[in-house]
């Protein structure tokens, strides 16, 4: 057990949204992500703590999308649903803070940082897709920052299970604590 401070710590998850919960997921579906997400967060906001709920959107016609020149950009096959940044149906609950992100990671560009330190969060639990893109850079960011991080490994998924777990053993134990959600015990 991971015994967390709950005036001090909030649930965030990445991307759960009708665009990324429909992709080939790994080592987990997208419905049984969300299923699992939906339960830690119930706990997290029946205990009193906050839950963040961050999506990605870049916007009509990719306007808002990064635009460096990279060796391997993402691309869409034709124009995105319009429902693809829209949260997976009954995750979002009143009193939750969202946030919309535009690139990889939730917290530049977003005021995320701002909204958590006002609240005295200093310790975030990160759960979401892909576990090694959005995860993976928020955790990232998020302890750069000074966040105690949690890693919730059955809150991820990735398109790969391979990319999961390369994430999940050699990338993220440097910046975070890497605990199941069931394990992880708020304490007033």
């Amino acid at each position: 057990m991971l015994t967390l401070p709950l005036s001090r710590t909030a649930l965030v998850l990445i991307d759960l949204q009708h665009g990324t919960t429909a992709m080939p997921l790994q080592p987990i579906t997208g419905p049984e992500l969300v299923t699992r997400a939906k339960a830690t967060a119930a706990r997290f906001r029946e205990a009193g703590a906050p839950v963040v709920l961050v999506n990605v959107d870049f916007g009509p016609g990719l306007v808002d999308a990064p635009r460096q020149p990279v060796d391997a950009a993402p691309r869409a096959n034709g124009p995105l649903p319009d429902d693809w940044a829209v949260l997976v149906d009954g995750l979002e609950h009143p009193g939750d803070l969202r946030v919309t992100k535009r690139q990889w990671g939730a917290f530049t560009g977003t005021g995320l940082e701002q909204r958590l330190r006002r609240r005295g969060i200093d310790t975030i639990v990160l759960g979401g897709i892909a576990t090694n893109f959005g995860v993976e850079s928020t955790a990232r960011h998020a302890w750069e920052l000074g966040f105690a991080v949690v890693i919730a490994p059955d809150l991820c998924a990735s398109v790969s299970t391979e990319l999961h777990e390369m994430t999940l053993q050699h990338v993220l134990p440097r910046v975070a604590r890497i605990v199941s959600s069931e394990a992880i015990a708020l304490q007033a």
